[in-house]
């Protein structure tokens, strides 16, 4: 089993397994015969990573995620299976890498007194005009 150095993180031979299927879509009598598209499925449990990684790795993992916990990639939008594998591990380390990077948390601000100010202006300039649209209740009075 082939172990894999993928954005800093060491990924032991058995938390990867991948899985080989016919892609949909064209490719003449050749998609017929041919393993090209690839599944990824990388076993978090099996990596050493620290709580806070392995967290936002599923998080960011999305619908990609199981049920077990694992990362599931499907490839086949190349013709070949080497492009495809190549393009699942890309598409893994790249979500390795966000993973590891902990966002900038967000720093509340308030708003300034003009935009305050223009934002009422612009409420009550909509609310005249709409009242100018009103049709005059004169007629339905009883």
């Amino acid at each position: 089993m082939k172990s894999y150095q993928l954005a800093g993180i060491d990924i032991p031979g058995g938390a990867i397994t991948w899985n080989f299927t016919h892609a949909s879509g064209p490719g003449g009598q050749h998609v017929n015969k041919a393993n090209s598209a690839v599944e990824l499925r990388l076993s978090v449990s099996k990596l050493k990573i620290d709580q806070y990684t392995r967290s936002r790795l599923l998080a960011l993992a999305g619908s990609h995620r199981t049920k077990d916990d694992e990362i599931l990639i499907v490839a086949q939008n190349e013709r070949s299976q080497w492009r495809n594998r190549a393009s699942a591990l890309n598409r893994l380390e790249s979500l390795l890498h966000k993973s590891k990077i902990q966002p900038k948390p967000r720093v509340r601000t308030k708003p300034t007194r003009a935009s305050i100010r223009r934002r009422l202006n612009d409420k009550k300039r909509r609310g005249e005009l709409k009242l100018s649209r009103r049709a005059l209740n004169l007629a339905y009075e009883s």
